[in-house]
């Protein structure tokens, strides 16, 4: 079941490293407008309702709401509650017994919490579930942030988190920005759908963001720009991967892939997504030049393994990991419970896709954790 809130939500959308965390930090600063940090709500839980059986059973119900109020990266976004009643809190604020009611609810209570009106959230892979969200929530609004794939994937393989060389960094910008092709035209002439270029964005801020508030119905907010400031902002700007939001906007990360990705990388680059970049108004300059089969093999399996081995390494997400693992676990002790079984899925994307671990959020495949005997850890000291 859909229901349309009297605040419209936001949700800001893009591949990863695009520039959607500083568009959230902006955002999380106007007077009305709650913004959390990102939830992964939608890729972790949406494809895997099913393990969790009847909703409209109570524990069925406590289960799903104790897995997303628990679960949250950074515990309960910094708000100061009462872990005792906390999910019983959400529930009360829950338009529906659902997952989308629970949803609305969590985003409704850390609205509360900051006392404001309205709810946006940021998850980038958001952008694989804009169906579904849309159906949840016909009346909100997305914002698609888009940056140079090149640049993307220089910041990519940079991280802590993402593709380690070009052509599974390409391969991932590619799918993001083809995952939302069906959707722009049909909610932009709704009115719910804006696009932002990352580029346009760091260099007229103030124009930008003017244009931001337009679409929101939103009176434009100077104090916007006064993102690095914030607790989030400082906590993130401290990770050597967030660095940008511990400062100004600027635009000294635009064309980064210029000095950062060779010659042969970038013609990689264009012969895996040369199409799509052109598609998001980017000039190719380059001649394409795809790897061979073989070293498109090595690409992936190194990928894989290094993904792995650097979970607990510097500034590494195994803590993020290990909760995305437990919960894969959570789900096979409910089918042995008999909470569900196989003849219950819908297999809804993107069960059985090849990016399937990736699209959900994890970070590395569980086939090479478990090659690599990678432990799970629960308790960290970064904020990522």
């Amino acid at each position: 079941m859909s229901f349309t809130l009297k605040e419209r939500p936001i949700f800001m959308i893009g591949a990863e490293r695009s520039g959607t965390t500083l568009v959230m930090a902006m955002l999380g600063c106007h007077s009305r407008i709650a913004v959390p940090e990102v939830v992964w709500y939608y890729p972790r839980f949406y494809p895997y309702l099913h393990t969790y059986g009847d909703l409209s059973r109570e524990e069925n119900f406590l289960t799903l709401a104790r897995e997303m109020v628990f679960g949250l990266k950074t515990p309960f976004w910094g708000m100061q509650v009462n872990p005792r009643t906390i999910v019983d809190e959400v529930i009360e604020l829950a338009p529906e017994r659902s997952f989308a009611g629970l949803y609305a609810g969590m985003h409704r209570r850390f609205a509360q919490y900051m006392n404001k009106p309205r709810w946006g959230e940021k998850t980038p892979h958001n952008l694989f579930f804009v169906g579904p969200m849309h159906n949840d929530f016909p009346n909100a609004q997305f914002i698609y942030i888009t940056r140079d794939g090149r640049d993307s994937c220089v910041d990519y393989m940079e991280s802590s988190f993402g593709p380690t060389n070009i052509y599974c960094a390409a391969h991932s910008w590619k799918r993001c920005w083809n995952a939302v092709k069906e959707w722009r035209e049909p909610l932009r002439a709704k009115g719910l759908w804006m696009d932002v270029r990352y580029e346009d964005l760091v260099r007229r801020p103030e124009e930008v963001m003017r244009g931001v508030c337009a679409f929101l119905e939103e009176d434009f907010e100077p104090g916007m720009f006064d993102f690095y400031k914030t607790d989030l902002a400082k906590a993130r700007g401290a990770s050597r991967d967030h660095a940008p939001l511990g400062h100004a906007v600027s635009d000294k990360y635009v064309g980064i892939h210029k000095d950062l990705l060779s010659l042969r990388d970038q013609r990689i680059f264009a012969a895996v997504a040369g199409k799509e970049l052109e598609e998001a108004g980017y000039e190719n300059d380059v001649q394409p030049e795809m790897p061979s089969q073989t070293l498109i093999d090595k690409y992936v399996e190194f990928d894989g393994r290094i993904r792995a081995a650097t979970l607990d390494g510097f500034e590494g997400h195994i803590v993020y990991e290990s909760y995305n693992d437990w919960l894969a676990d959570q789900r096979e002790e409910r089918r042995k419970r008999g909470v569900w079984s196989e003849k219950d899925n819908p297999r809804v994307f993107p069960q059985g896709d090849p990016d399937e671990e990736m699209i959900i959020g994890q970070r590395a495949w569980t086939c090479w954790k478990r090659h690599f005997a990678v432990k799970r850890q629960y308790v960290g000291g970064v904020v990522l």
